[in-house]
This record gives C-alpha cells, sequence and structure tokens, in this order.
C-alpha cells in the first residue's frame, strides 16, 4: 500500500467529533490476573498491532480532505507505555488511572492511539487501551482485542492479517449529491446483519421495477430521518447537563452470561432485555436516592447496531448504523419494565434508522464541519446517554501468556452527551461499564452498584416462575404500582443481539409502516 490513503467520508465524520469535553476515544481495559513478562506482552502488541496500517499512520488534513499518511517520526515507544498504580494498586486505583486518560486528548501528529501496561495490577497487570473512534468503531475494537490474544498460552508469535473496508485509495471524489452511493453501498454489505427493513430496502435497490414500493420504502427513510432530527427531547434529569469535561468510570463484577440466558428464557426474553431492563432499575434506583422523582421517567439513550456482513467481518473502519432507545426508567415493577423493554426492542425489525444514520453520517463526512456539527448538536440534544452491546469471544484467551481475566470498555460520548453505558460478554460472563462526567454523576458506582441487584429481581421472578417457591426474596421487593403514563416505544438492538418482539410506535403514527421483508 502506498504512504497515504484517502480516509473514508464516514471515518471523517467520527475524527470530527471530537470536543473539547467529550473526545471520540474508546477506552478499554484488559485484566491479566496473574504476572507476566511485560517485554513479552510489549513485542507481542507492537507485533499484532502495527501489522495494520492505521496504527502505524497519522491522520493529516489538505484542503478539506482527510488522509491516512505514514507517519515517518513513528516510535513504538511513545505508543506503548508502562505505568505503575499508587497505593494498593487495587481497583478504586485503577478506576481513577482510566478516568484520567479517558480526558487526555490523542496526540494529533502521530497515530491516533496509546495502550499503557499497568503493572502489579492486584498481583498481574492491567492494559489500558486508548483508540480514538477514526481507526474503528467498537465492533472493529473487538477485534483488534481478539487479534492482540491466542487461544493457548504457549501459542508462538506471529502477526496477524487485516483489512481496511473504509479506505478510498482506490475511488475517486464522488460529488455531494452522489450520497446516495455510499449508502446504497453501505446497505449492501450490511444486509445480512442488519434488520427485516434493510433486507426490504436493499430488494428494493436491486428490483427497482416496483415502484410503488420503493416510493413507500422512500417515504418511511424520510420518516425516520425526520424523526431522529425532530424527535421530541426525553425526561429532564440530573443525568443530563452543563458538562465539565472531568471523567469518572465504573464497572460492575461480571455476572454468569448462561444464568442471564436462563433467566430470559424462563421470562421470554433475550439477554438483552434483560440487561437492559436491569439498567433501567439501576437509573430509577439511583435518582431516587438523590430524592429526585421518576414516576413517567423515560432516558434516551443512542446505540449503535453493526452493519458488517459475514465476508467483511475482519475490517477496521465505521461501519454501523444508530438506534434511539427509549428506557421506561419510571416504571416501578421489575417484570413490567422488562415486557415494556422488549416490546419497544421488536419494534427495531420494522425500523430503517440503522440505514438511514449510516448513510447520513456517509454524507456529512463530504461536507464541512459546521453542517455536521450543528446536525449532531440537534440529534445529541434530545439524548441523555451513548449506550453499545459488544459480544466478546465465549472462551479463554491467553495474552503474552498469561490468562485474560477480564475485559471492558467504555463507549466515548459525543456533543454534549455526559453518560456511556457499555455492555460486554466474555467468556461467558457480562460486565456493565459506565462513564461519566463528573459535573453530572460525580460516583458511577452509585449506579453500578444497583444493576446486579436488579437482575436478581428478575432471576427471583424467573424462579417464581418455574415453580421453585423456596426462593430466596429479592434485595428490593418489586412495588405493584405501575406507570400509567402512555409509553414512548423505543427500539433498539445492540451490536451482537437479535431483536424478535413490538410492531408499532404510538406516538410516532406520522411515519409509515416499514413492508415486509423480501
Amino acid at each position: 500500500m502506498s504512504g497515504h490513503t484517502r480516509m473514508a467520508p464516514v471515518d471523517v465524520t467520527w475524527l470530527r467529533m471530537d470536543r473539547p469535553n467529550n473526545h471520540m476515544v474508546i477506552v478499554g481495559v484488559i485484566v491479566l490476573r496473574e504476572p507476566v513478562d511485560l517485554d513479552r506482552i510489549e513485542r507481542t502488541l507492537e507485533a499484532r498491532l502495527l501489522a495494520h496500517d492505521r496504527f502505524r499512520r497519522k491522520i493529516e488534513e489538505h484542503g478539506g480532505t482527510y488522509y491516512w499518511r505514514e507517519d515517518a517520526r513513528f516510535d513504538a515507544k511513545r505508543h506503548l507505555r508502562r505505568a505503575r498504580l499508587p497505593g494498593e494498586a487495587g481497583k478504586a486505583e485503577l478506576q481513577r488511572f482510566v478516568s484520567e486518560l479517558a480526558v487526555r486528548p490523542l496526540d494529533p501528529r502521530h497515530p491516533l492511539w496509546q495502550i499503557h501496561i499497568v503493572e502489579g495490577y492486584e498481583e498481574g497487570v492491567a492494559l489500558v487501551l486508548r483508540i480514538h473512534h477514526a481507526i474503528g468503531d467498537g465492533a472493529a475494537m473487538m477485534r483488534v482485542l481478539l487479534d492482540l490474544a491466542d487461544e493457548d498460552p504457549d501459542a508462538p508469535l506471529h502477526g496477524v492479517e487485516w483489512a481496511d473496508a473504509s479506505e478510498e485509495s482506490e475511488h475517486p471524489f464522488r460529488p455531494p449529491w452522489d450520497v446516495l452511493a455510499p449508502l446504497i453501498e453501505k446497505v449492501e454489505g450490511g444486509v445480512k446483519a442488519s434488520t427485516d427493513a434493510a433486507r426490504t430496502a436493499l430488494g428494493l435497490v436491486r428490483n427497482p421495477s416496483d415502484t410503488r414500493k420503493l416510493l413507500r420504502d422512500g417515504a418511511n427513510v424520510a420518516a425516520e430521518l425526520a424523526w431522529l432530527l425532530m424527535m421530541p427531547m426525553d425526561s429532564p434529569t440530573r443525568l443530563k447537563g452543563e458538562l465539565c469535561g472531568e471523567k469518572m468510570v465504573a464497572w460492575s463484577a461480571p455476572i454468569p452470561l448462561p444464568e442471564v440466558k436462563a433467566v430470559g428464557h424462563a421470562l421470554g426474553c433475550t439477554v438483552n432485555d434483560m440487561l437492559l431492563s436491569s439498567f433501567a432499575g439501576a437509573l430509577k434506583t439511583y435518582l431516587e436516592s438523590k430524592g429526585d422523582p421518576t414516576e413517567g421517567v423515560e432516558v434516551r439513550a443512542l446505540a449503535p447496531i453493526d452493519l458488517r456482513p459475514p465476508g467483511r467481518a475482519k475490517t477496521l473502519g465505521n461501519q454501523f448504523g444508530i438506534i434511539a432507545v427509549e428506557l421506561p426508567v419510571g416504571m416501578a415493577n421489575p417484570l413490567a419494565r422488562l415486557e415494556e423493554v422488549r416490546r419497544r426492542m421488536l419494534a427495531l425489525k420494522r425500523s430503517y434508522e440503522p440505514v438511514v444514520t449510516l448513510g447520513l453520517v456517509t454524507a456529512l463526512g463530504y461536507g464541512p464541519k459546521l453542517v455536521q456539527d450543528r446536525l449532531f448538536d440537534l440529534l445529541l440534544s434530545r439524548a441523555t446517554a451513548v449506550m453499545t452491546n459488544v459480544p466478546g469471544p465465549q472462551r479463554p484467551l491467553y495474552l503474552g501468556g498469561a490468562a485474560i481475566d477480564q475485559i471492558m470498555f467504555w463507549v466515548p460520548q459525543s456533543g454534549e452527551i455526559g453518560m456511556g453505558v457499555s455492555l460486554l460478554s466474555f467468556n461467558n460472563r457480562v460486565q456493565l461499564g459506565l462513564i461519566t462526567d463528573a459535573a453530572l454523576v460525580c460516583n458511577p458506582d452509585e449506579i453500578i452498584e444497583h444493576f446486579q441487584p436488579e437482575f436478581e429481581q428478575l432471576l427471583y421472578h424467573a424462579l417464581l416462575h418455574c415453580g421453585h417457591e423456596d426462593a430466596p426474596p429479592p434485595r428490593r421487593a418489586p412495588k405493584p404500582k405501575q406507570n400509567t403514563r402512555k409509553q414512548k416505544p423505543a427500539v433498539l438492538r445492540v451490536n451482537e443481539v437479535a431483536v424478535d418482539p413490538p410492531p408499532t410506535r404510538p406516538r410516532r403514527r406520522a411515519r409509515a409502516k416499514a413492508p415486509e421483508a423480501v
């Protein structure tokens, strides 16, 4: 490959989304619970990361066009750094260290990534990764982590093969009015990983003779875009407000994934339903602990959906759409809340939002930054959080010969959003990660601590459902009173979870119903 490559418009959009109080940097932690040869760790990281061009290239802008260019002054030591935690070098100290790193911008004069190797963390090692969103999205970063690791602790050191699906070195410049081309291309590429509606849209592109269906779909796409840009604000809570730029991170203890699946099966819902409902309950308890009213509260989060097809799974870049998720925080009864979450998620099968937002983000990469900022400010002002769910491998992995105990990450926030919610499953365990702006939530552990008890509420009801009358009582008995306020159904499918549930959105009547999949 030549020394420079033109950036894809969709990656340009995420590059230009940096704000002084919100940097578009994905932060991750890999915990190794045993001593390890640090030199071997560094050699492994260097060999496998630098096999990919983007980890050796900086970004340059010339005349409004952005390029990946080889860094003539590249030095791996600048990006691979060693650190030690103060005091007891435990979880609290690691959380403070990660929080401090989360607010530091990456040096734009060099490739936009950095890994800190933290020695002596709980008698093992922790790796803190910071990678700019322009290099890749959450699904791409999981693939980076997988390629750093081995399934055999004695595996030899070797490089890996990568692909950059979104680089445009061989494509001429396309004018702004040709913006539908990348949209169609993304639909083509993401069809097998997207929704029924996306499959329908692709079928219409391939069979334009069906004029009535094509026009109907065009109206639906326009309605989705109008809804995203003009949807009402979610509930005003202490989780929204002016940001200070200081970040705080926290993560939950692992929950056994087979246990979550078993409870979901007993209650007739998906793993994603369970996790989202439990998080909504945790937010409710947190707000009530601060003396805030919660009746009728809806918290909206923007969630990505991976649109990569199976044939292009091992690629970097950004290839995802966005869904607006409304969490029924105001519902007190845990079973009613779970059912409402499940019902809302099912509506995604009728949604064009992932395809529409990917096309919009791609289009904005062609235009001036001012237009991008105005549109995203409009969208982001209507949400409280960014939320993502990334599936990891459900098997043991090793890095530098040491077993990986935990993998966690924190999604970056955009605009004036001050909360990022991350769900990640690895080795048959699932964890919740939370990053907040300190002006809104100065101690995210106060939210995290309610997550597992909310899940245990659902576990208790699942045991009762299965006829185990001797099940222990839940930690906090559910209130029988339900919120009778008409709920605004939202939809969700976070990256890996297939959705299967409500066909209508009562408050979005102006939007046409999507056709059945072909």
